[in-house]
């Protein structure tokens, strides 16, 4: 009897860390961390100006930024990294602490930060078939946690947080596309774009996503782009198409078979670990004032997060990362 029993346990999967590579990303992390960067931001084009003062060029005001973000400290602290940056030819000035603020205030910057994400996204294009979607907060203060949040629905909470709307690819926990909103925007609204911009970069085999997901829409969208909706069915829903044979099809392995399919939407967990690593290493909460400027700090450390990433699998993965190749294959993706 105790065999028989021992043979129907069920076995717990462990998963394994390649400890050589790992230690080797983590050493070596900061000063590959710089390089990377400067060859990202490189692929950004100038400013032109016919009047007036010229603006501090993009390319020096990301990368303070970034470092700054990359620290995770004080604009006061990040002048001294800022310092050993110039004199490693990555930045030409050293700005005024205050000025690395006014950085984050700037109208374009949104707009690139959303196209470097992208492109630091395609390193992983041949690795990453499978997707989560989901969202997180921010808080735009320094006590406004967005875990005090979650755990007090039904309350008169004060919504001090931005949400920062994610696709994130469930092998490296790289972020492929992402949308920034106020606290009051909900979660499936934001899945067409998310899907959509991924689907513009990555071949898509299956999204998994929670029931805040679920819709036809969605689920024919998913369908659409050539992947299969591991998104869990609300209770008061039946498996009536109503147009969208999607919905039936995977209401029926739902119901029929929840264990096949659980073990696919188990991967959105994925996408709670990459929120997970965002917050840890680049705090969970905005430094900036303004919305835009929080806005702008939010993908700030969505990007930093993905150099992270690509730095880790270039150990463990042997990946080759070419920024410039990168963007020619998302501009000619683009033309076609």
């Amino acid at each position: 009897m105790n065999s028989e029993k021992e043979i129907n346990k069920p076995v717990n999967k462990t998963y394994s860390q390649e400890w050589t590579e790992y230690n080797l990303a983590q050493t070596k992390e900061k000063v590959l961390f710089y390089k990377l960067l400067d060859e990202l931001i490189n692929i950004i084009p100038k400013r032109e100006y016919n009047f007036g003062r010229p603006r501090k060029a993009l390319r020096d005001m990301i990368f303070c930024c970034m470092i700054k973000t990359y620290t995770n400290t004080s604009s006061r602290r990040t002048i001294s990294d800022l310092e050993l940056a110039k004199k490693a030819g990555y930045i030409q000035d050293v700005p005024h602490f205050n000025t690395v603020l006014n950085y984050f205030d700037d109208s374009a910057m949104w707009i690139i930060l959303e196209y470097l994400i992208s492109i630091s996204s395609l390193p992983l294009k041949q690795v990453e078939n499978t997707f989560a979607v989901d969202s997180t907060g921010f808080g735009t203060k320094r006590f406004d946690r967005w875990v005090d949040v979650r755990n007090q629905f039904g309350k008169n909470v004060r919504m001090g947080y931005l949400k920062a709307h994610v696709c994130t690819g469930v092998k490296t926990n790289i972020v492929t596309s992402c949308q920034i909103t106020d606290s009051k925007v909900g979660d499936s609204c934001m899945f067409t774009t998310l899907i959509n911009k991924t689907n513009e970069n990555f071949n898509m085999n299956e999204i998994s996503a929670d029931k805040a997901y679920s819709s036809r829409a969605n689920m024919d969208l998913a369908n659409k782009v050539g992947a299969l909706p591991y998104i869990p069915f609300k209770s008061n829903v039946t498996g009536k198409s109503r147009g969208s044979p999607t919905w039936a099809k995977m209401y029926k392995l739902f119901t029929s078979d929840y264990e096949a399919f659980a073990d696919h939407y188990h991967k959105r967990s994925n996408v709670e670990s990459t929120f997970a690593m965002i917050k840890r290493k680049f705090g969970d909460f905005c430094r900036c004032k303004s919305i835009r400027s929080q806005t702008n700090e939010i993908m700030c450390k969505i990007l930093a997060h993905n150099i992270v990433v690509l730095i880790h699998e270039s150990f463990e993965l042997g990946i080759e990362v070419d920024f410039l190749e990168c963007a020619k294959i998302m501009l000619a993706q683009k033309v076609n």
